[in-house]
C-alpha cells in the first residue's frame, strides 16, 4: 500500500514539474513574441545605427550588471570574434570586465560610476553604447549612459518594462513590456543580441551567415 502511495505522490510531482516547465517555455516564447510585435521597428533602428557606426570606424560599448553584465560580454564577444559569419573582427568592449577599473572606481568613487568613468575614458564621439538593464533604474548604467550622451555617444537601452530612467536617456529604447519577470526579460535580450549581431554583419557585408 505504501508503494503504490510513494508511486502517486512521484507521478503528481513528475506532472507538476512537467506543467512547470511548459509554463517557463510558454512564458519565454510569449515575451519574445511580444517584443517583436510591438519594437521590430525599434530593432531595425538599432540595427542601423550600429552598422554605421562600426562601417565609420567608430566601437560598440556596452555594460550592465550580474546577468546583464554577462549579456554586454557575450554580444561583445560575437562582435570581436565572430557571430556566423567569417569577417573582420569588428570593435566591441565590454566594460564590465577590467576588474581592476572596476574596483579601483568602486573603492574611490563609488560602484555607481564604474561605467560612467570607463567610458569617459574610452568612448569617443560616434561611438554606440548599449546600456543593459532589465529595470532601467540601475544606478551604474543610468551614470553611464549620462556619461555617453555629454560625449555624443547614441545610447541603446536594453531594458524591461516602462525602462525606468535608462529609457528617458537612450536614443532607441528596446524594452521588454509583455512581462515583470527578470528572467523573461533577459532571455529576450540575448536574442535581441543575437539578432543585432547577425543582422549588423547583414548591414556591413551583405550575406547571412551559414
Amino acid at each position: 500500500m505504501r508503494e503504490g502511495l510513494d508511486f502517486a505522490s512521484r507521478s503528481r510531482k513528475k506532472n507538476h514539474v512537467r506543467r512547470a516547465i511548459e509554463d517557463i517555455f510558454a512564458a519565454s516564447i510569449a515575451a519574445k513574441q511580444g517584443f517583436l510585435r510591438d519594437h521590430r521597428d525599434k530593432l531595425i533602428a538599432a540595427i542601423e545605427l550600429i552598422a554605421t557606426a562600426l562601417r565609420d570606424g567608430r566601437k560598440l560599448l556596452l555594460f550592465g550588471n550580474g546577468g546583464s553584465a554577462a549579456d554586454a560580454q557575450h554580444i561583445a564577444a560575437e562582435f570581436v570574434n565572430r557571430f556566423k559569419l567569417e569577417r573582420r573582427p569588428l570593435p566591441a568592449l565590454a566594460l564590465t570586465t577590467d576588474t581592476s577599473a572596476l574596483t579601483s572606481i568602486a573603492n574611490d568613487y563609488g560602484y555607481e560610476y564604474v561605467f560612467a568613468k570607463q567610458v569617459q575614458a574610452l568612448g569617443t564621439r560616434g561611438d554606440v553604447a548599449i546600456a543593459i538593464s532589465t529595470s532601467g533604474q540601475a544606478a551604474n548604467v543610468v551614470a553611464a549612459a549620462t556619461a555617453c550622451r555629454d560625449l555624443g555617444i547614441r545610447v541603446i537601452g536594453l531594458t524591461g518594462g516602462p525602462g525606468g530612467r535608462l529609457a528617458e536617456l537612450a536614443d532607441i529604447v528596446l524594452s521588454v513590456t509583455t512581462t515583470t519577470d527578470t528572467a523573461r526579460i533577459q532571455e529576450t535580450h540575448i536574442l535581441i543580441g543575437h539578432a543585432i549581431c547577425e543582422m549588423v554583419d547583414v548591414e556591413m557585408f551583405g550575406v547571412l551567415g551559414s
